[in-house]
């Protein structure tokens, strides 16, 4: 990526649809503007209606043109925006002559790294942009537009210049000890300011995973005996009819994913073959790939036939098999046990079933896919599973945000640790210099090159 560039690309979906708009960022892009139209000036933030020709003078389209002048615009750069109408033979016609302009098609995430780069906006603002686009719920949109005027930036920052301050305070405690020879290490001002910080950052972290969650959803796996309602279930949850549903057993023969939002989390289902003994091919890699499903999962769902009478972890021990130190094939705190068709033991017993119960340690969740009985129960379950309680100001994140904090998390222990326990001035001040680059490293005051690539790439052209 070059600031030197004049950038263009389509901005908009392309397809059919009222308005196209092209977008051009950098040097050139004033210039362009006025030989693609013909017009001499254009008056910043004021739209102006222009026909757009080609190099022989024939009318290419007609519409909108805008001119954001440098510095004030989304990039820091001359900005112009080019608003015809949204055919895609007449974008392509229009973006190919912004080209012989002498434009360049602009890299994705390129308008975004740009507006970066010119102190525009930090590295969190920029992937609340891509976040926003691909936002799955309206919780996950709203937390990430949060995320892109500032709040989370905000509250980055304010641990960050707490956190400078302490580290000053320290590294000038030890260049220029006090006169009257007070041990500042011992006085407690180090340690009290180093805890407040730590409870503030343990709060940000608290947020953050929620939003990593609103953000990424978690992966669901059904998995069961065949017949024992996996597929009836993903309907339920689903609201629609997603999968087949018969009394012959093997009728999933593939992995069949569904993704739904519950209580405001992005849950990616996914529905798998009954696991059984088979010696039908086709069933038989359909098996294969439930197994690999299951391997992949966040959370497990072990759907099991009430109406059997079958212990649930027999059943587990059987289907996923064990380790040869006897310890379960699967991790313990990824599964949870789904009673299925209670409505036929109810029937039969004539009394009322719990909608939870707990087995061998295990938490059940009984349900009815026939009479929606214990699905409510089933969706607060998950949400309770994977810790999803986000507050109704909850901020956007993602993996490496959790990972920095995780990791200014240690470095400030470090620093308590090495304060208290050694009396290490030189070596606490190094902490919370570590601790002060991981925790820079979200905002992008300290980021490595190819860092900034892969966020960046992973944008849509045009962004």
């Amino acid at each position: 990526m070059s600031n030197t560039k004049t950038i263009a690309a389509i901005a908009t979906p392309l397809g059919r649809g009222g308005v196209g708009i092209i977008r051009l960022s950098g040097p050139k892009a004033y210039d362009i503007a006025c030989q693609l139209t013909g017009k001499d000036s254009f008056t910043p933030r004021l739209a102006s209606f222009c026909r757009f020709y080609d190099n022989q003078r024939n009318v290419l389209d007609e519409g909108l043109v805008l001119y954001f002048k440098a510095p004030y615009s989304f990039t820091g750069e001359d900005v112009i925006e080019l608003q015809g109408h949204g055919g895609m033979i007449l974008q392509n016609q229009l973006l190919a002559r912004v080209f012989e302009l002498g434009a360049h098609q602009a890299q994705p995430g390129e308008f975004s790294y740009r507006a970066f780069e010119n102190d525009k906006l930090d590295l969190l603002q920029a992937e609340a942009i891509a976040d926003a686009i691909d936002a799955t719920s309206a919780a996950a949109a709203s937390s990430a537009i949060r995320s892109l005027t500032g709040e989370f930036s905000n509250k980055i920052n304010d641990i960050l210049e707490a956190l400078i301050e302490l580290r000053l305070y320290v590294e000038a405690s030890i260049d220029f000890p006090d006169e009257e020879d007070v041990d500042f290490l011992s006085d407690g001002v180090i340690e009290s300011k180093l805890k407040s910080i730590q409870g503030r950052l343990k709060t940000i972290l608290a947020t953050a995973q929620q939003g990593q969650l609103l953000r990424d959803g978690v992966h669901v796996v059904l998995a069961g005996r065949p017949n024992a309602g996996k597929s009836s279930l993903l309907n339920s949850l689903a609201g629609q009819e997603r999968a087949i549903v018969t009394d012959v057993a093997g009728t999933t023969r593939d992995t069949l994913q569904e993704t739904i939002v519950l209580n405001g989390l992005t849950i990616h289902l996914t529905d798998t073959a009954g696991l059984r003994d088979t010696t039908d091919e086709v069933e038989r890699i359909g098996i294969e790939r439930a197994r690999t499903a299951i391997n992949q999962a966040d959370l497990l769902l072990l759907v099991h036939d009430l109406s059997r009478q079958a212990d649930p972890l027999e059943l587990a021990a059987e289907l996923f098999g064990k380790q040869d130190s006897g310890s379960p094939n699967y991790d313990p705190s990824k599964l949870l046990l789904i009673g299925n068709k209670r409505d036929l033991v109810e029937q039969s017993q004539s009394e009322k079933m719990a909608d939870k119960v707990e087995v061998s340690g295990y938490e059940q969740v009984n349900v009815s896919c026939e009479t929606s009985e214990g699905i409510e129960s089933l969706i607060d379950t998950l949400c309770d599973k994977v810790g999803f309680h986000p507050p109704e100001n909850s901020l956007i994140a993602r993996t490496r945000h959790l990972d920095a904090l995780r990791r200014t998390q240690q470095h400030l222990q470090d620093a308590h640790v090495q304060l208290v326990d050694y009396q290490a001035g030189e070596l606490v001040a190094e902490s919370l210099r570590q601790g002060q680059y991981s925790l820079g490293e979200i905002t992008g005051e300290f980021s490595a090159d190819d860092l900034l690539g892969r966020i960046f790439g992973s944008f849509c052209i045009g962004k």
